[in-house]
């Protein structure tokens, strides 16, 4: 119906038409457990999420118990150059990582992880970031690669893979984008048969751009399912797979020779007649889609504190060398273009590592269950200030 009348909410005018009170109603019966921005589409302002949320003085203490070796480490015992250079991470540096703790960062201690908030995933993201193989290579192992079991894997699935992915031991990798499918994901080919005795799936088709693709021992992988609906019509549906390479079928292809990014393993990964048990379904069989989009919108969040630390990093960098190269008889430092360009990037900086710890304290509230639509912003802003990284 059209609208009958305007209602002052939050400050904006909003039309009513069932009535200031029926309005106030409907609109809160539709906010429950939704991040701020969904509050904000309905047209209701949530002011419980300002100010900042804060940090108790315990998990502050937590958060830099853990934050300074990771800083020492990086700092000592990461050579950058030399991982761009060799195009591989050394195994003694994979090792440290291990040794920290850093391939089970989210992962519950009962499964032999750290089990830290999204706020302190963010924190050790930042620091991270400083090298761009090592953040990409942890990231697709467990922002994407093992996400699937922690967000829709059965226990059994949970107690199987995870004590290993978490220590370092296996790798994990995330199997979606196919060479005529990217952002489209539903439109994937790769197909998952079931077998005649109904034990097992035989996996084939064909993923690219597969970041830890060339030596990952456990994949999530999504290929199309046939499902007979309530209806009894047969339909191909999207389902969620746990391979391990050691189930056979599994081959990966030279890895690409990228401008950046060059130690982290970027490569195809194909699979002919694959087995995959049918309890290695994560989640329903037809339910993958979901799965992908959540493992997805969980994951974007830690892009800001990530795009923060590295934006920090090119800020030190480009300092030594603007204080030190002189040009018409002045540093590059005293020109205010260049200063300019310094200004962009602290803002850049401060913006992205503002809305990230934003996000991630709010999704680290009791009862907040949905916080994608703020993660996905977190993302596009990050990909917004990229300039600041394109000024060096």
């Amino acid at each position: 119906r059209p609208p009958c009348a305007l209602l002052l909410r939050g400050g904006l005018l909003v039309p009513c038409c069932y009535g200031a009170a029926s309005f106030c109603s409907v609109v809160i019966d539709c906010c429950v457990n939704v991040g701020i921005l969904s509050y904000f589409i309905l047209f209701c302002f949530q002011a419980e999420c300002f100010p900042y949320p804060e940090i108790s003085n315990e998990e502050l203490e937590e958060i830099n118990s853990f934050v300074a070796p990771v800083e020492k480490f990086f700092a000592e015992d990461v050579d950058s150059k030399r991982i761009d250079h060799e195009a591989k991470i050394p195994p003694e540096t994979l090792n440290g990582l291990k040794e920290l703790g850093l391939f089970g960062i989210q992962v519950p201690e009962e499964y032999g992880g750290l089990g830290l908030s999204n706020t302190m995933y963010a924190r050790l993201g930042e620091i991270i970031s400083l090298d761009g193989s090592i953040a990409v290579t942890l990231a697709a192992h467990q922002a994407i690669g093992l996400k699937g079991l922690l967000i829709a894997g059965s226990e059994e699935q949970k107690a199987k893979y995870l004590p290993k992915l978490a220590s370092g031991e296996h790798v994990a990798a995330f199997c979606l984008t196919e060479p005529g499918s990217g952002s489209d994901a539903a439109s994937i080919q790769t197909k998952a048969s079931l077998s005649e005795d109904g034990k097992t799936y035989l996996l084939n088709g064909s993923k690219i751009w597969i970041s830890n693709g060339g030596f990952a021992d456990v994949m999530t992988v999504f290929a199309r399912t046939e499902v007979v609906g309530e209806d009894g019509v047969k339909k191909d549906k999207i389902s969620a797979f746990i391979v391990e390479r050691a189930f056979g079928g599994v081959t990966s292809g030279k890895p690409e020779d990228k401008l950046g990014i060059r130690g982290s393993n970027t490569c195809e990964v194909s699979f002919d007649n694959c087995p995959v048990p049918v309890e290695n379904v994560i989640g329903e069989v037809g339910g993958g889609f979901k799965v992908a989009m959540n493992i997805l919108n969980s994951g974007r969040f830690s892009m800001g504190s990530a795009g923060a630390g590295m934006i920090k990093k090119l800020i030190e960098m480009t300092a030594e060398y603007a204080g030190s190269r002189r040009q018409f008889g002045k540093h590059l430092s005293e020109f205010g273009m260049i200063q300019e360009k310094f200004a962009v990037m602290a803002q850049n900086a401060f913006v992205m590592e503002s809305m990230a710890y934003l996000t991630a304290g709010m999704m680290d509230r009791p009862g907040l269950s949905d916080c994608s639509l703020e993660a996905a912003m977190v993302k596009t802003v990050r990909t917004l200030c990229r300039d600041g990284a394109d000024t060096v």
